[in-house]
């Protein structure tokens, strides 16, 4: 029997494999709003067969978007336009849907991928004042961002809060907190971007207590039977950056406070970083933290293969698997690893008759 393919529990919320659709950023709502995009690419992620889809990358304010098409959750117009995307697709899938909640802080206020114009000024139509630990710009062609204060941190976490509230409202089974790829919760992790001499820099109880507060946060105001879980960089890739040894104390303590997964990717503090991308790169780290924590653990990087991430749920290397760019690339992907590895997939009975002439399929 196939590993990938068995059911995996995160907290209460149960999935039917262990492959995940990790966030993806698509640039295409308005305002923060969902669009008509957002109802078509969620509704054919939906239907892959995966255990679980995480919403993109949504902000939980303004000016806690990456670009200005960022997708939001902060006000009514933001949650009823998800709302309209969400219903769609619920009419057609029974697959969980999380939602990973953000915000950008020094990288936020930037053009789309394809526009290619980088960090937009804040005093352009499409930009806005970045926010971060430190008044340290992520690069020479960035924008210096504010500091934060107290003030500005205890607005930040009741934004969590708000967005977490909305997320139950629209019946979001999942909870993700960003705190990966150098956006604001990870830029407090860092020394590198975090030198503040309060409460929350310097020692590393201290950096990390802007994501413990968020989650302790969020936690409380999401219901028990729903999943709140974390995304960590586990490394910078830059001598003196956050690390390893780091993240395992991070998630010992998340472990502690009742965490129900954690998703362990790399990388996006710096443009340092020197990062050795191969197949299974960023796997090492998801199974030193496994070894630490009893909470399931997401592992993902350039996992392209069926037998790959067959491996490495069943030498218990992670828990689960996170797939994003491959599977933008083949949105059927779940249904190829379970017919390679012997599995079934749920899809809808309008596809059922979808499989090769004299092959077995995968589907039911």
């Amino acid at each position: 029997m196939s590993q990938l393919f068995s059911p995996l529990s995160l907290g209460q919320v149960t999935l039917d494999n262990r492959i995940i659709i990790a966030p993806m950023c698509q640039y295409s709502a308005n305002n923060g709003a969902a669009s008509d995009w957002h109802t078509i690419h969620l509704g054919q992620l939906s239907l892959s067969g995966a255990g679980l889809l995480i919403l993109e990358a949504t902000a939980v304010n303004p000016e806690g978007r990456i670009s200005y098409g960022d997708l939001g959750l902060w006000n009514n117009e933001t949650q009823q336009a998800l709302g309209k995307s969400l219903k769609a697709v619920r009419q057609y899938s029974p697959m969980p849907i999380g939602i990973q909640l953000a915000h950008a802080g020094r990288k936020a206020s930037t053009g789309k991928p394809w526009e290619d114009i980088g960090a937009i000024a804040p005093d352009d139509v499409n930009g806005w004042q970045t926010l971060a630990p430190s008044a340290i710009a992520y690069d020479d062609s960035s924008p210096v961002p504010k500091a934060m204060s107290q003030d500005d941190i205890d607005s930040l976490i009741k934004d969590f809060v708000s967005a977490a509230k909305r997320a139950d409202e629209l019946g979001l089974d999942l909870i993700e907190l960003h705190g990966a790829h150098g956006y604001l919760l990870h830029q407090f992790l860092s020394p590198l971007s975090n030198k503040r001499d309060d409460n929350y820099g310097g020692s590393l109880e201290n950096r990390m207590r802007l994501l413990l507060d968020v989650f302790k946060a969020v936690r409380a105001v999401f219901p028990s039977e729903k999943a709140v879980g974390v995304r960590i960089s586990a490394t910078d890739w830059v001598e003196g950056g956050w690390d390893l040894d780091q993240s395992i104390v991070l998630s010992k303590a998340l472990d502690e406070l009742g965490c129900d997964f954690i998703h362990v990717s790399t990388a996006g503090l710096s443009p340092e970083q020197k990062i050795p991308v191969k197949p299974n790169f960023q796997v090492p780290f998801a199974t030193a933290i496994k070894e630490a924590v009893n909470m399931p653990v997401i592992a993902v990087g350039l996992i392209t293969e069926a037998q790959q991430a067959e491996d490495i749920i069943s030498e218990q290397q992670a828990d689960a698997v996170a797939l994003a760019r491959g599977i933008l690339y083949n949105p059927h992907w779940p249904w190829h690893a379970a017919a390679e590895l012997g599995a079934t997939v749920t899809a809808p009975k309008q596809y059922l008759r979808s499989s090769p002439h004299g092959q077995p399929s995968p589907i039911k």
